[in-house]
C-alpha cells in the first residue's frame, strides 16, 4: 500500500507541480493587466486549478476575455491550454 502511494506521488509531482507553475504565472499576468487597465476587478481566491474573481457588472466582458487570454497563453505546451471560465453571482452553484 505504502509503495503504491509512493509510485503514484512520484508520477503525480511533476504534473501537478507544473500545473501550479502555469495557474501562478496566469495570476501574475491577469494581476498586471487588471492594475494596468485600472479596473475595480479583483482575483480573491484560487483552488486548485480555479480562479474567483470579484468582478462589477460593467467590466465582466472586459473581464472575462482577458482571465481567457492569459490563462489560456500562460504556457506554451505541444496541446492547447483550454479554459471554461463561469459567470454567476456567488462561486457556489447546486
Amino acid at each position: 500500500m505504502r509503495r503504491q502511494f509512493a509510485e503514484r506521488a512520484a508520477i503525480n509531482a511533476p504534473i501537478q507541480g507544473s500545473a501550479a507553475d502555469i495557474i501562478k504565472i496566469a495570476m501574475i499576468r491577469i494581476q498586471c493587466e487588471l492594475e494596468q487597465k485600472k479596473l475595480e476587478s479583483l482575483m480573491i481566491l484560487q483552488v486548485h486549478d480555479e480562479l474567483v474573481f470579484d468582478i462589477p457588472d460593467s467590466e465582466v466582458k472586459e473581464v472575462e476575455s482577458l482571465i481567457r487570454k492569459e490563462m489560456e497563453s500562460a504556457y506554451t505546451l505541444c496541446v492547447p491550454l483550454k479554459v471554461d471560465v463561469t459567470v454567476g453571482n456567488s462561486w457556489y452553484k447546486e
